[in-house]
Formats: C-alpha cells, sequence, structure tokens
C-alpha cells in the first residue's frame, strides 16, 4: 500500500507544485498530509489478493468538485478550496488499487498508468484470454493478461459484442462504470 500511495500522492503534488503560489515547503505538508489522510483511508479496504475490491472507495475523484480528502490536505498547509480547484484538472480521477495506480484526466480521456507491480502479474496466457486482450479497447503494454486484474471499464467492454465495443455510448457507459 506504501508504493502505491506515495505514486498517487507524488502525482499530485507535483501537480501542485507547477503553481508559483505554493512554495516547497506548502508542496511538503500536502504531500506528508495527503499521504497520511490516504493510509488512514485505505486501512481495512486494501485487498491484494482481490485488487478491484473496493476500488471506488479508493479513489480519488475531482468532478469539477473537490475530492473531501485533497480538501483537507489543502487546508492543513494553508490551501484554500478555490485555490485547489484553480490548480487541478476540473475533471481527474486516480484510482490507486494494490499493485495499480492508474488516472484519467477528463471523461474520455485515455488512462495512464502511474505504477504498476509486476507481482502476480505472470500468468500464462491461454488463446481464448489471448484475443480477449487484444480486443479490449485500452491495451496496457508491459503487462500480461490476468482476469482477476480488469477494471471494471474493461470487463464491461469485454463482455460486450465487439461492433457494439466501438459505439461512442457504450464508450461513455464503461467511464460511468469505471468512475
Amino acid at each position: 500500500m506504501k508504493d502505491e500511495i506515495k505514486s498517487a500522492v507524488e502525482f499530485l503534488s507535483n501537480i501542485l507544485r507547477t503553481r508559483d503560489e505554493v512554495n516547497e515547503q506548502q508542496t511538503s505538508q500536502f504531500n506528508a498530509a495527503l499521504r497520511n489522510l490516504l493510509t488512514a483511508r485505505y486501512q481495512g479496504h486494501w485487498f491484494p489478493d482481490k485488487p478491484f475490491k473496493g476500488s471506488g472507495f479508493r479513489c480519488i475523484r475531482l468532478n469539477h468538485n473537490m475530492d473531501p480528502l485533497m480538501l483537507q490536505a489543502g487546508r492543513m498547509c494553508g490551501l484554500n478550496q478555490s485555490f485547489l480547484e484553480t490548480s487541478f484538472p476540473p475533471e481527474l480521477t486516480l484510482w490507486v488499487d494494490p499493485m495499480d495506480v492508474s488516472f484519467r484526466i477528463g471523461e474520455n480521456g485515455s488512462v495512464g498508468i502511474l505504477y504498476q507491480s509486476e507481482k502476480d502479474s505472470t500468468q500464462e496466457i491461454t488463446s481464448s484470454q489471448s484475443q480477449l486482450y487484444n480486443d479490449l479497447p485500452v491495451h496496457q503494454p508491459n503487462r500480461s493478461f490476468n482476469s482477476t486484474f480488469m477494471s471494471c471499464k474493461d470487463q464491461f467492454m469485454s463482455a460486450i459484442p465487439k461492433m457494439a465495443r466501438e459505439s461512442v455510448q457504450y464508450k461513455q457507459f464503461a467511464g460511468f462504470v469505471s468512475s
């Protein structure tokens, strides 16, 4: 959990660091406060054997509203809500899961990977899994297929016929399901 939280917090702190109005001390305080808040929040909600269990609870979401933990961390280092809202993208989703930290900027943005552990991702790929993996709309290079590591969006997109997957409506719905 420590590496995943560190990755997520560093990502957010680096965004904050780009603002001229924030000094290094405030950035360090924000980093430490958010790290402590996330660690406390994720206790009892971290399942390495089922990485996506509790994913919604661990998700940090900025959807034209500031995530309450980010607000709390900001206040602890003297940054108010309006400053935080102008510092971060208005649409940002950050998934902090065991062995994987990913983000998306915008509702229809691509998913970027911030942290990925190679633990438990070395299962042999069967031919049927290989075909399913190749048909997924979001291909993640350097990652072996393992059905226990499929996100809600990937599971939804793999369950519908290929032609329907190409429909914008299904992609939007799959994005909504995963957030």
